[in-house]
């Protein structure tokens, strides 16, 4: 028995990168995939044989189960399509994996709307269309697990991926809103910041220093969907070679409570060391920045 046997999960962007590691790695662990991406090979037509198909019979070939699917997940009738073909060929949606993302890098002063446009709504709006048909199946029918997928840019800030960051960012706010809704569904919702050297990810300076390789990435997500994690959910976890695995969070200081009178300018200047984090305080955290 694997750790998904008889789980049906449903992973976009799965036609390249982690999504393939995902999909192979959670179908020798027993589960039926649904695999979505848009992509087709370069140089071929949408009449071909399509990337998801490929990593379908891949999968196959290994004894698993999987379907393809080619829904724009940025829509909502892509996200509802993604849904029903988990219940229509499987008949459950236990797990979903939001992984589809592009990338449209470029200074915050040197503005381009369409690349804003189309980087919020592949990766923040996308992940909204993938999750809601799954979330309320999940809230009628005993739980399951949804991993979103944030990035460094989003929870920290990167030059250069303003754009990336307000989706990642975006994402990560809404895991925390939907880790606290679906509590009492039994719905475990992950965010997940990996670094791994993707397509996506190859021309980025420096990348191949932190990266790992999507296998390595996928062993810890099947972590996450897996009755392994228990009942831990509204977490981060942060995935990279130099630092491994390890949870991430907010952090805030014990603060300087004003009088409830009222205070002035000065009596900030006066507190600022108990308002601030001092630079002791961050050496003996975890990393933040």
């Amino acid at each position: 028995m694997g750790l998904l046997e008889g789980k049906v999960a449903r992973i976009t962007g799965a036609g390249d990168g982690l999504g393939v590691a995902y999909a192979k790695q959670f179908a020798r662990e027993g589960a039926a995939v649904v695999v979505n991406d848009l992509q087709v090979p370069r140089g071929e037509t949408a009449a071909d044989i399509s990337i998801p198909e490929q990593v379908v019979a891949a999968i196959k070939a290994e004894g698993g189960r999987a379907i393809s699917n080619v829904a724009d997940i940025s829509t909502m009738e892509g996200g509802q399509s993604l849904f029903e073909d988990a219940i229509t060929h499987f008949g459950r949606a236990d797990i979903l994996v939001n992984n589809a993302g592009i990338l449209r890098d470029k200074t915050f002063a040197n503005p381009n709307e369409a690349d804003w446009d189309k980087v919020i709504k592949m990766h923040l709006k996308g992940t909204y269309c993938a999750t809601l048909p799954v979330f309320r199946w999940m809230r009628d029918n005993g739980g399951g697990v949804i991993v979103n997928t944030s990035a460094g840019a989003g929870l920290i800030g990167i030059f250069g991926q303003s754009n990336y960051s307000a989706a990642k960012g975006g994402i990560w706010g809404l895991s925390n809103t939907l880790a606290i809704e679906g509590l009492k569904y039994n719905i475990r919702v992950w965010t997940l910041n990996p670094s791994a050297l993707t397509r996506m990810t190859a021309d980025l300076p420096d990348y191949k220093e932190s990266a790992l390789s999507p296998d390595e990435i996928a062993t810890v997500v099947l972590y996450m969907v897996s009755d392994l994690s228990g009942d831990k959910t509204g977490k981060v976890l942060g995935v990279s070679g130099p630092r491994g695995v390890r949870e991430m969070r907010m952090m805030e200081t014990d603060g300087w409570k004003p009088p409830r009178n009222g205070w002035n300018v000065q009596q900030i200047v006066e507190h600022t060391h108990e308002i601030f984090f001092s630079q002791e305080d961050l050496k003996k955290s975890a990393r933040y920045s």
